[in-house]
């Protein structure tokens, strides 16, 4: 069966990381990568794949995007199967010299894109009687650093909107789950110098850094049939830290 899939924050090293495994999955699966910025990754692999990757401008924190997203989706897919919640971005400071800017940005692309996502989907996946849902937190969720007060506080309310929400649609045949991912090596931890790298991975007793498809195959796995029992987890992707 053909499925629509939509996955937020696709320019990116873990955005595209979980495309492309959904490509892999199946040749059934459409993909609709929601970008706002930075398109160039996004658009090569719809290069690659024409007739299954579509671009789709969507700022995660605007209701009426969403809502003018899944309006196209549906008029050209009839279907809202799957949606991975992936965009989101951090700005760490010190909470004693933290700007609302920073807290207010960091809430708004994490939590409140999430929020917007899930409800923006919500009603077709009920009335579908099916439907996927995975937000993509983070570890810092369940163990929060110092220096990230803003981002592990949205991450949190992430876990708690996807234990809440996944009670209100449990009936319908909707399921919603929540992936923590610690380190994973993407582009993100590029500003990290050797030394910081060296002392990350000393801290995962794997002694490596995750990889992007680490997270996508959990993605996968908790996107499919198989998984229809499971709904409300939290899943650490981690390497064993915690």
């Amino acid at each position: 069966m053909s499925r629509s899939i939509l996955i937020t924050g696709a320019n990116g090293g873990l955005g595209i990381g979980i495309s492309q495994t959904f490509l892999q999955e199946s040749p059934e699966n459409h993909l609709w990568l929601g970008v706002r910025s930075n398109r160039d990754a996004a658009a090569d692999l719809q290069s690659l794949h024409p007739d299954r990757v579509h671009l789709i401008e969507l700022d995660v924190t605007s209701a009426i995007s969403w809502d003018l997203a899944v309006e196209t989706i549906l008029a050209t897919n009839k279907s809202m199967d799957v949606l991975i919640n992936n965009a989101g971005h951090h700005d760490d400071q010190l909470l004693a010299m933290m700007t609302d800017d920073s807290w207010h940005k960091v809430i708004d692309s994490n939590l409140t894109g999430t929020f917007n996502g899930c409800r923006a989907v919500a009603r077709t996946m009920m009335g579908q009687r099916r439907g996927r849902i995975i937000n993509i937190a983070s570890l810092s969720a369940l163990l929060s650093p110092p220096g990230q007060a803003n981002y592990a506080a949205a991450k949190a309310g992430v876990v708690g909107l996807t234990q809440s929400f996944a009670k209100e649609v449990a009936r319908a045949g909707v399921t919603v789950n929540c992936l923590c991912p610690g380190y994973i090596d993407t582009p993100a931890l590029s500003a990290m110098n050797p030394e910081q790298r060296q002392a990350a991975t000393a801290k995962v007793p794997m002694r490596r850094l995750g990889r992007p498809e680490d997270v996508a195959a959990a993605a996968v796995f908790l996107a499919s049939e198989n998984a229809g029992y499971i709904t409300g987890s939290v899943l650490k992707i981690d390497g064993g830290i915690f």
